[in-house]
């Protein structure tokens, strides 16, 4: 891979690779952009095929972080890490302290927390080692349930600009992957009335969890979770999803879901969705729940002010609906617009050196 390259095209400023003898830790840490404050991104560990692959998805994560924060109105750049390995088998307390020693020799450029295979008992051992780490126990805690809330408001919002009505209970649902999200997500609909929701996962526990939570839940086999005849698809899973082959097969009218990068490549497939009339909720929009509840425990957290942060999701994806209408783009390319042009509008605000 030529990262240099790579990093040159999108606008990277670092790209941080660490190794512990002691415990076997491998990992990579990524900056893009911190135009509006301190990078802030999940860490996730995954079994990756090769280095290559690592590099790519902490890439892309990254860059996706930046979009989200801005978007979402936070003081925030975007940054993320990934730790090479199978989570079953890798994560120590010494792991976990050993990663949070190379965060802290980052200064603060980069603020860490919970992600894909990481929990807030992780970023417990994490912060041991450093006060640059986010969803900690006994403050804001687990994301899940807000990004998830956070997605449910985005779902409002996209069957009201696509039906002109967002009635929860007049519409049927189809959510991939029933991790924690994906689970607080189903909640969320069933409780405001959804009668129809079909799922999937490739995880057996968490299919009969679900199965025994909600039994009037579907099950459905992960490769039919495309074609299911529904008015609302929901990726909650891992990324590239929405690609040549699954595009062509969805019959859903509306996708908002709750997974990062789930464009597989965000101009063409973005551009695909719009011209087959199927609106897309961009992902780092739709699902920016949980960095909100992240961001304000570092300047106090009250949880009232940031479920009403959430609320505004909805709002944002109104907004972003309309620049796509009026500049004739896809959603994908208005939510970067709107993203990007905060980072304009703040990069100019601060051009000017003032101590504080």
């Amino acid at each position: 891979m030529e990262k240099f390259k790579y990093m040159e095209k999108y606008g990277f400023e670092q790209l941080v690779f660490f190794h512990d003898k002691s415990t076997g830790l491998k990992g990579i840490t990524c900056i893009h952009d911190t135009t509006l404050g301190p990078s802030l991104g999940g860490t996730r560990i995954w079994h990756y095929e090769n280095e290559d692959d690592a590099i790519l998805d902490v890439l892309r994560l990254a860059r996706g972080m930046t979009y989200k924060n801005a978007a979402a109105g936070l003081n925030l750049g975007g940054g993320k890490s990934v730790i090479i390995g199978d989570a079953s088998k890798i994560k120590s307390e010494a792991l976990f302290r050993a990663f949070g020693r190379f965060v802290q020799s980052l200064n603060g450029r980069y603020i860490t927390a919970e992600d894909v295979n990481t929990t807030t008992k992780d970023m417990d051992f994490v912060h041991m080692e450093t006060d640059h780490v986010v969803g900690l126990e006994g403050r804001s805690g687990d994301p899940s349930p807000v990004t998830a809330l956070g997605g449910f408001h985005g779902i409002r919002a996209s069957l009201k600009y696509k039906f002109n009505n967002e009635d929860i209970d007049k519409y049927s649902y189809a959510i991939q992957g029933v991790g924690k999200t994906g689970q607080y997500l189903m909640g969320y609909l069933f409780e405001a009335g959804a009668k129809k929701i079909y799922f999937t996962d490739i995880n057996e526990k968490r299919i009969n969890e679900v199965k025994e939570t909600y039994p009037q839940a579907i099950y459905v086999k992960p490769e039919e979770i495309y074609a299911c005849d529904v008015d609302v698809f929901a990726p909650c899973a891992l990324g590239a999803v929405l690609n040549d082959k699954t595009i062509p097969t969805i019959k859903a009218r509306v996708i908002a879901g709750v997974a990062n990068n789930v464009l597989a490549d965000e101009t063409k497939h973005s551009k695909m969705l719009k011209d087959l009339d199927i609106l897309y909720a961009p992902d780092f929009v739709i699902n920016a729940g949980g960095v909100i509840n992240v961001y304000h425990e570092l300047h106090g957290y009250v949880r009232e002010v940031v479920m009403k942060d959430v609320e505004k999701i909805y709002d944002r994806l109104m907004q972003i609906y309309q620049i796509a209408k009026e500049q004739n783009v896809d959603n994908q390319k208005a939510a970067n617009l709107f993203a990007e042009q905060r980072i304009k509008d703040i990069h100019n605000v601060r051009f000017n050196y003032i101590p504080r």
